[in-house]
């Protein structure tokens, strides 16, 4: 059995996909040094969320509905995992003929992971979740840049009745934690725009 069975931030890639799902009308988931600080939760400001911590922002599409307390397990330890940011283009549960497109984001110890070596290793138990409930693999784990940031992406989908659920996740290693960006659209493109609202700056400050 792998050593990295145990999966935290994927989870939370499941748990956006039942979201999703249940959104459905019925049919006729760098660096390995040992985390030593609680991460920056973040926070929104004007539409963008930021987070000094991992040193990125977040623009939300305008309307979208953040659940990401509801979405937190109480249970979890912050210094371990960390749900950042969970939000949906309607509320979970709400009836549509179309995808609920969302982004989550998420922080876990990387020493949560014996034998995790790079973002590109985290692939593996995330992939096998993923296709548990059902997601096809559209592009094995690749390199993938935001800007100057350097992060691996994988590419799934799924098929809803007449729909095609598309789900992209970017991961990266900084300051000892696994930070997983996992974005949900109806096309690849609309993932692909949703990517688009991410960056990454050295210089950021903690929104007010």
């Amino acid at each position: 059995m792998s050593t990295l069975r145990r999966v935290g931030c994927s989870s939370l890639a499941v748990a956006l996909l039942a979201c999703t799902l249940q959104s459905q009308p019925k049919q006729k988931p760098a660096s390995s040094q040992p985390a030593t600080t609680v991460p920056d939760p973040g926070a929104i400001t004007n539409g963008v969320y930021g987070n000094t911590t991992f040193e990125f922002t977040y623009r939300i599409p305008f309307g979208w509905v953040e659940r990401t307390k509801e979405m937190s397990e109480d249970s979890n330890d912050p210094k371990k995992s960390i749900l950042l940011l969970a939000m949906f283009e309607r509320p979970p549960g709400a009836t549509s003929d179309t995808v609920n497109s969302a982004v989550v984001i998420a922080a876990e110890a990387a020493s949560s992971y014996p034998g995790l070596r790079n973002a590109e290793h985290y692939f593996g138990p995330l992939t096998e979740l993923t296709k548990s409930k059902g997601l096809s693999v559209v592009n094995e784990p690749y390199d993938y840049s935001v800007g100057a940031k350097q992060l691996v992406r994988g590419d799934f989908s799924k098929p809803l009745g007449n729909l095609t659920m598309h789900q992209s996740t970017l991961v990266m290693m900084e300051k000892g934690y696994v930070v997983s960006f996992t974005f949900i659209g109806g096309t690849q493109d609309e993932v692909d725009g949703l990517v688009e609202g991410l960056s990454f700056g050295s210089k950021m400050t903690k929104p007010k």
